[in-house]
């Protein structure tokens, strides 16, 4: 059994996002001669500023999460994604790791909760060993594993749907599980695509 923090990591970043997006458009009034070196920058913070958000559809971007199942639950509910998923029905394993709660390191999380979910992991790896050993096929003894087991998933959105999914996953109502991965995930948006998702970054990386 191992105990590992969810992680985050680019699959496909866009590329020339910016210029994609102006040239799309201003395809909408036909002024794509008034487009320059540096005019892109401008023109996708207008686009922002005015929610005119279907133009920032046309580029994309692909991130692979490790995290538990619970966060890929909420994830795939984000239809206007595309979804690759580690299945646990052919995945057959030997070493199970879970992901470790992020309130983990919390002041008010005793050492007695620790326990608990220690011993609830073991216990779980225990049985779906079992299991296969007793002659389950992965897609039986999954049944035995939690929802902090970690699963990888690759997320392919346009940057309109990646806003989306910040905004609500980065708010404070949300999971505290999601919440942090997508509050880390967001602040590589804004590092990356910074004139598309600064507002966000302000909105929720001051917090």
């Amino acid at each position: 059994m191992q105990i590992i923090d969810q992680s985050w990591e680019w699959v496909q970043k866009p590329i020339n996002p910016l210029a994609i997006i102006e040239l799309a458009g201003r395809t909408c009034y036909k002024s794509e001669q008034r487009i320059t070196e540096t005019s892109a920058i401008k023109f996708a913070k207008h686009v922002v500023d005015l929610k005119h958000e279907a133009v920032i559809e046309h580029a994309s971007a692909s991130v692979r999460f490790v995290t538990n199942r619970g966060v890929t639950h909420e994830l795939v509910r984000h239809r206007l994604c595309s979804f690759c998923q580690e299945s646990t029905r052919y995945v057959k394993y030997h070493n199970i790791e879970f992901i470790k709660p992020v309130w983990w390191d919390d002041t008010d999380y005793s050492e007695e909760q620790k326990q608990i979910w220690l011993q609830a992991m073991e216990f779980a790896e225990k049985s779906y060993l079992a299991a296969i050993q007793a002659g389950d096929k992965p897609e039986q003894a999954r049944e035995v594993l939690p929802h902090a087991t970690k699963v990888e998933i690759v997320v392919t959105a346009n940057l309109r749907e990646w806003r989306h999914i910040f905004e609500l996953r980065c708010t404070k109502y949300a999971h505290p599980q999601i919440r942090l991965l997508m509050i880390d995930c967001l602040s590589g948006f804004a590092k990356e695509i910074p004139v598309i998702f600064d507002d966000l970054a302000a909105k929720f990386l001051a917090s």
